[in-house]
C-alpha cells in the first residue's frame, strides 16, 4: 500500500490504463457468461450497487424481489406447486453456490435417512458423468463425498445414463445430470436416468434422486424444447440450479437453486429471519452479497417476458448454425457439438500432425477473439477441440468475421508449416553432402526451434547501430 494518497482523477487514470490491456468481454467466445445488457437495467444495477443482500429488513422490496424470480423460475421448471404455495428456493452468487447447496441437502437428508435406520453414514458418494464442471468436483472434495465419475468415449461426450445407474449404490445421495454439457453443449438424457433409476430404486428398496445441473440449459430448454422431460416433471428429480448470469442474460454474480417442494430442503439447514412480522427462511454460504444483479434477473424476467427470452434463445441457435456451416465449410475440421442443445459450435481438426487446435486458439487473439482449445475429460483425452460460445450479443456480422479470421490462420499455419518443412529438408540434405541420400524426419517441435535458431543467428548478424 502507498504511504501517501494521490489525487482520485490519477489513480482512476492508472487503474483504466491497465484495464486497457485486458480482453474485450464481447470478443470472449469461451465464456457463457452475459456481456451486455440493456441501459435501463444497468441503471437499476447503479441504483442498487450499494444495496447488501443479507439487509432484509432495511430492504423489503429487494428480498421480494427474489421471492418472485424464485417463483417465476420455479413454474419455468414445472415445480408441483398449488396457487396458494409459495416455491422452495434461493437466490445464489452463481451455479457453484447453488450446486454447493443442492448437494448438501442431498447429503442431510441421506445421513438422516441412514441414522434412522442405523446404517453407516460415513461414506456419500455422488455419480456424475467426467463431463461435469469443476464445481461438482469442488462440492466432493469440500464436503467430503466421493465422486464418482462415468468416464467418456470418443463421440460421446456426456454422461451415458446406463453406466451411471450401474454406478448407484446405497450411498448414493444422488445422480447428477446435466443439461448443457460445458464442453459440446449436449443435453443429458435426464428422462432415460429417470426411469432407469426408478427401477433400481424399485428393485432395491434404495431412494436416489436426481439433481440437475441446468446451468447452462436451463433458460434454454423451456423456450425451445418445451416437449423435453428433463425438469420437475420427472418424479426423481428433487432439485434443479441455474445461472442468472449465463442464459438468464444477467451480468456475472447470480446463480439459482429449486427445490422440489419442502421436504426436499432439511429443515436444519435454513436459519430464519424474522423481518416486517414475517418469517423470511435463508440457506446460503455466502453472507454479504449486492443486491444488483437480483434485481437485474427480475427486470429480464418482466421485461422479456417468455416470448422474448424465446426470440433470444432462437437467434442464438440461428447463429450457432450459421457458425457451423460456416466452420464445416472450411473442410478442416469435425464438428462435435450437436444441432440441439446449448448454442455453441465445438469442433476439432481433422489433421493436426501441421498444427494444433491450440495453435489457431493462439493466433486468434492476434485479431481480438478468445476461443477456448482444451482437451476432453476422461477416457477422451486425444481429442482436442475449440468452442465458440454464441450469446445474445454475438451478431451474424461478428459471426461472419470469426469464420474469415479462421480461414486466414489456417492459411498462415499451413504457409508456416510448409516453410519449416522445407528448411529442414534443405538442411538435412546440405548435411548429407550432396543433397541426396535419405533425409531424417523431425518432430514439428525440432523443426520450429531449428528454423528459430537460424532465424535469430541471421538477424544477429545484420545488427547495426541502436535498436
Amino acid at each position: 500500500m502507498p504511504e501517501r494518497s494521490i489525487p482520485r482523477e490519477a489513480a482512476y487514470q492508472i487503474i483504466n490504463d491497465e484495464l486497457m490491456l485486458d480482453g474485450n468481454p464481447r470478443l470472449n467466445l469461451a465464456s457463457f457468461v452475459t456481456t451486455w445488457m440493456e441501459p435501463e437495467c444497468d441503471k437499476l444495477i447503479m441504483g442498487s450497487i450499494n444495496k447488501n443482500y443479507v439487509d432484509m429488513d432495511e430492504y423489503p422490496v429487494t428480498t421480494e424481489l427474489q421471492n418472485r424470480c424464485v417463483n417465476m423460475i420455479a413454474h419455468l421448471f414445472n415445480a408441483p406447486i398449488k396457487e396458494d404455495e409459495t416455491a422452495v428456493g434461493v437466490g445464489t452468487v452463481g451455479s457453484s453456490e447453488a450446486i454447493m447447496l443442492a448437494g448438501l441437502a442431498f447429503k442431510r437428508k441421506w445421513q438422516n435417512k441412514r441414522k434412522e435406520q442405523g446404517k453407516p453414514y460415513d461414506k456419500p458418494n455422488i455419480v456424475t458423468g467426467a463431463n461435469v464442471q469443476v464445481c461438482w468436483e469442488k462440492f466432493a472434495r469440500y464436503f467430503e463425498v466421493e465422486l464418482k465419475e462415468v468416464k467418456l468415449s470418443e463421440g460421446y461426450y456426456v454422461m451415458d445414463p446406463v453406466k451411471a445407474v450401474d454406478m448407484v449404490d446405497e450411498n448414493t445421495i444422488c445422480v447428477a445430470a446435466i443439461l448443457g454439457s460445458t464442453l459440446t453443449g449436449e443435453f443429458e438424457d435426464v428422462k432415460q436416468l429417470n426411469d432407469l433409476l426408478t427401477e433400481k430404486n424399485k428393485e432395491t428398496g434404495w431412494d436416489v434422486p436426481i439433481h440437475v445441473d441446468a446451468a447452462s440449459g436451463g433458460f434454454i430448454a423451456p423456450f425451445l424444447y418445451p416437449e423435453l422431460e428433463w425438469d420437475f416433471r420427472l418424479p426423481l428429480v428433487k432439485s434443479i440450479n441455474v445461472s442468472g448470469h449465463k442464459y438468464g442474460l444477467v451480468y456475472a454474480g447470480v446463480g439459482w437453486v429449486i427445490w422440489r417442494s419442502k421436504k426436499d430442503l432439511p429443515e436444519e439447514l435454513i436459519f430464519h429471519i424474522n423481518y416486517l412480522g414475517t418469517d423470511q427462511p435463508t440457506f446460503t454460504l455466502n453472507f454479504s452479497k449486492g443486491s444488483s444483479q437480483i434485481i437485474a434477473q427480475y427486470y429480464q424476467l418482466i421485461r422479456l417476458g417468455f416470448q422474448g427470452y424465446k426470440n433470444i434463445m432462437e437467434n442464438c441457435m440461428e447463429n450457432a448454425a450459421i457458425l457451423r456451416e460456416g466452420i464445416a465449410a472450411t473442410g478442416r475440421f469435425d464438428i462435435l457439438s450437436k444441432d440441439a442443445g446449448v448454442p455453441l459450435v465445438a469442433f476439432s481438426l481433422k489433421d493436426s500432425s501441421r498444427f494444433s487446435v491450440f495453435d489457431i486458439s493462439e493466433n486468434l487473439r492476434r485479431f481480438g477473439w478468445i476461443v477456448p482449445a482444451y482437451t476432453m475429460p476422461a477416457d477422451a483425452e486425444h481429442v482436442a477441440v475449440l468452442r465458440v460460445v454464441i450469446r445474445e450479443d454475438f451478431s451474424r456480422t461478428l459471426l461472419e468475421r470469426l469464420v474469415g479470421d479462421v480461414l486466414k490462420i489456417l492459411r498462415e499455419l499451413d504457409a508456416c508449416a510448409t516453410h519449416a518443412v522445407r528448411v529442414a529438408t534443405a538442411t538435412a540434405a546440405g548435411q548429407s553432402g550432396d543433397g541426396g541420400g535419405v533425409v531424417a524426419r523431425k518432430s514439428i517441435l525440432e523443426i520450429e526451434r531449428e528454423v528459430a535458431s537460424r532465424w535469430r543467428d541471421a538477424v544477429s548478424k545484420k545488427k547495426t547501430g541502436p535498436c
